[in-house]
């Protein structure tokens, strides 16, 4: 998901003008739309299931960090324990 600066650089004024646009933009291209304000980034713009999708990514990858952070640290769990902790034996 890059930013095209051609195509997904909006001032503030395009989306109080063309609401409808902006989102059709977002939900088609799956890419957020930074919206400027005096030539300055102000707010980005982003399909919600691109952005939900997005977090459960980042989610996802913060718990496989934090997973091999504990496995550097000596903190492991045998296949059998995790099984009896969760009811599964």
């Amino acid at each position: 998901m890059n930013i095209r600066f051609s195509e997904d650089v909006i001032p503030l004024s395009d989306l109080k003008a063309n609401p409808g646009k902006v989102i059709r933009h977002v939900s088609e291209a799956h890419r957020p739309v930074l919206l400027t304000s005096r030539g300055r980034g102000v707010a980005v713009v982003q399909n919600l299931r691109d952005y939900e999708k997005t977090e459960e990514e980042c989610s996802f990858m913060r718990a496989v960090v934090k997973g091999m952070v504990e496995l550097d640290q000596g903190h492991e769990t045998s296949l059998a324990e995790v099984k009896t902790r969760l009811g599964l034996t």
